[in-house]
């Protein structure tokens, strides 16, 4: 039996956390890298989004919602217990996934207006940084109670948030490096530093229809 195939883009915050999942559950898939303005006919023909992540499984069904590519991977095995926040009750589910809603919604407007200012000239990147922020604070306020965001221990909304504080880190490190948010920068660092991390950030040349992808 082959394995799912999972076509995704490096740098793509939404790729990044399907394939932390994907690794940290050890599922193995074909991971497909994807030129963005090339994109293969077989993605085209999976997902009329045409966007990544998507991952193709064997049965046929395809799945083209990160968090869903998440979900998927932790049901097949989810060994430190990434989904604990699932299962902690009402308030804990409810308080995780409004705060990956926030990040997806608001917060990702923010982040890419702030990242690419000179696209949004109504205003500054500094006006724009700071309607993200207020995300940030967010995160900030649970960082100093917890090591991370829902306790001692990574867990599924870390993993999903982390690739947009890293990138809304990146825009301007000097900046980040010595704002007001140090738990945040912290738990940054540290999940930035970790094996998984730089497993699933290894460079892989864009995949040519027709070939075999890269055992993931």
């Amino acid at each position: 039996m082959t394995n799912p195939v999972l076509y995704s883009f490096r740098r793509c915050p939404y790729a990044i956390r399907a394939r932390l999942a994907i690794r940290y559950s050890g599922t193995r898939v074909e991971l497909r890298e994807v030129a963005l303005r090339n994109k293969p006919p077989s993605l085209l023909r999976a997902s009329a989004k045409a966007t990544v992540p998507v991952l193709l499984q064997n049965n046929g069904k395809v799945i083209d919602e990160s968090l869903d590519i998440m979900l998927w991977a932790l049901g097949q095995h989810d060994p430190a217990d990434w989904l604990r926040a699932e299962s902690a009750g009402h308030n804990a589910r409810n308080n995780a996934r409004n705060l990956i809603a926030t990040c997806d919604g608001p917060f990702k407007q923010a982040l890419d207006r702030y990242k690419y200012a000179d696209r949004h000239p109504q205003h500054p990147a500094t006006w724009y940084r700071a309607q993200a922020e207020s995300y940030v604070r967010r995160l900030e306020w649970q960082l100093q109670q917890n090591q991370y965001l829902f306790g001692s221990k990574p867990g599924y909304a870390d993993m999903a948030i982390l690739p947009f504080i890293r990138q809304f880190a990146m825009v301007d490190r000097d900046w980040f490096d010595s704002s007001a948010y140090t738990a945040t920068g912290r738990w940054l660092d540290q999940l930035l530093a970790t094996p998984l991390f730089a497993a699933v950030m290894q460079k892989y040349s864009p995949w040519e229809e027709g070939t075999i992808g890269v055992a993931f």
